[in-house]
């Protein structure tokens, strides 16, 4: 299986911007994708970022699985950073951001009001990995549709400021990752979630690797989704020979790519239930060995 990596020019010019309009903004909203949580944290916007304050938002919420996403809230908090688990359907999300962002900066504007300084409305800048749903969070923070939202990476392209309200201005930005992944592994996770362009990875690859963890993790909903018998998902059965029955049971014969592109398509919506691909026991497992 080849490592993945994507990192075309305009994300490197898109980094260049971040690096270089960190300045001007007073808080960072990092999204991730609440199913990946640390796989989609860029370490390029982390170095960028310095010590800025920032704050964390997990997005897709409801695809992922609510006690994992518990637990993943009390891993971040532990580390003292401060997070917001959002559903992108709650019409309060505006309220949400808006108040956590202004008890973060809190003592920032203490001490700006000490100086006599005039209160400003706080600045934002949005960061995140290509289709980790910024474009949704910033149509409920500016309450219209001002960014275009898409199921497919690169769909915002350049830096624009929005509104929201009186005491928020924000810097969008878009999607971009880094030069090399730390593993396989994240390139897979990266890939299945669509932060990564399809075309650029072998599809049958990463739904192999999405077989793989269902069967150990979601076996159940695995059989239940394509009707698949016991001994057909027994533990003797290689991943490549239960996906041609998968794709044979889906209507495709043998058209293994069609299968591949399937089970992505159908993680990827939530057909298999709620879904987390990572767990903060996977990630101090992982630290352990290194």
């Amino acid at each position: 299986m080849a490592m993945i990596q994507w990192f075309p020019g305009h994300m490197a010019k898109a980094l260049r911007q971040i690096r270089e309009q960190m300045h001007l903004v007073d808080i960072v909203f990092e999204l991730v994708d609440a199913r990946v949580p640390y796989s989609t944290q860029n370490p390029e916007i982390a170095r960028a970022m310095g010590d800025k304050p920032h704050l964390l938002i997990l997005t897709k919420t409801d695809l992922a699985d609510p006690a994992v996403t518990k637990e993943w809230l009390a891993y971040f908090k532990a580390h003292q950073q401060p997070v917001l688990a959002l559903d992108s359907r709650d019409h309060q999300v505006s309220k949400t951001v808006s108040q956590a962002a202004a008890k973060i900066l809190r003592p920032q504007a203490a001490k700006e009001q000490e100086k006599g300084l005039r209160r400003r409305a706080m600045r934002a800048m949005c960061v995140g990995v290509p289709n980790v749903g910024k474009s949704t969070l910033l149509n409920h923070l500016v309450k219209k549709n001002v960014a275009s939202t898409g199921n497919r990476p690169g769909v915002t392209t350049g830096q624009q400021w929005l509104r929201s309200g009186k005491n928020l201005e924000l810097l969008d930005t878009p999607g971009v990752l880094w030069p090399k992944f730390s593993s396989e592994r994240q390139g897979n996770l990266l890939a299945l979630t669509g932060a990564i362009r399809d075309g650029i990875y072998a599809k049958d690859d990463v739904a192999l690797f999405a077989l793989d963890y269902l069967r150990r993790h979601r076996l159940n909903e695995l059989q239940k989704r394509y009707r698949l018998t016991d001994d057909q998902v027994d533990e003797d059965v290689k991943n490549p020979d239960l996906l041609l029955t998968m794709t044979a049971k889906m209507g495709f014969r043998d058209d293994y790519e069609r299968g591949s592109d399937r089970l992505i398509w159908d993680l990827r919506k939530g057909k298999l239930g709620t879904i987390s691909l990572e767990t903060p026991a996977d990630i101090e497992r992982d630290e352990d060995h290194e």
